[in-house]
């Protein structure tokens, strides 16, 4: 069986619980808490030397890290995964665009957030908000007139920037001056299947 190991406040784990419960996959979870400092000690960074979560090990012992790799093995062969290669490339050409400026300034906010950090913060956080927002102006104007980010079909795309947007007024990003995001947010929380991120069990 798969086995995740994961911390139930993290976007980029509830991306891979997300697409584990799309496609129906059973999986046992292992909870680690970042907080304190679960990740850095010696039996979990025997795993996965960099220290972080999400962590997947396959049924044959193989592990693969980063959230959006993970995305990407599990979506093979199946809906969620384009069989044009230029649709590939604009799924992985937003995921990038996740990774590098949308997650490091929206999920972070978050996380200072509920971390009780944004004091000890605070020189950084105006220009972290700033870019933030860029980066939702720009999922706005792609989305305004479109279903879904690739092909106007849900993608793990669409996985990558919604688990962190669903949840960035935690952050103190307010959605409301943004209809195309919310009405996309509502089409893929609707998909079959779709979990809360506190729904941390694979049940």
């Amino acid at each position: 069986m798969l086995r995740l190991y994961d911390f139930h406040e993290s976007g980029n784990g509830y991306k891979v619980r997300l697409l584990l419960a799309w496609l129906g996959l059973p999986y046992e979870r292992v909870e680690l808490d970042i907080l304190r400092g679960e990740t850095r000690r010696p039996e979990f960074l025997a795993l996965n030397p960099n220290g972080r979560i999400p962590l997947l090990v396959l049924e044959d012992g193989r592990r693969l890290a980063e959230s959006n790799a993970i995305l990407f093995h599990l979506a093979q062969g199946t809906p969620f995964w384009p069989t044009s290669a230029f649709e590939q490339a604009e799924v992985l050409q937003w995921m990038f665009f996740e990774q590098y400026s949308h997650e490091p300034y929206v999920a972070v906010v978050r996380f200072w957030t509920f971390a009780g950090q944004l004091e000890a913060h605070a020189a950084e956080l105006p220009e972290r908000r700033r870019r933030a927002e860029a980066a939702l102006d720009v999922m706005e104007g792609h989305l305004a007139a479109r279903s879904y980010f690739v092909g106007e079909r849900c993608s793990i795309a669409d996985v990558a920037l919604y688990a962190y947007t669903h949840v960035a007024h935690e952050g103190g990003f307010d959605l409301a001056a943004r209809p195309a995001i919310r009405a996309w947010l509502e089409r893929v929380a609707s998909q079959p299947g779709t979990v809360a991120i506190d729904a941390v069990g694979p049940d």
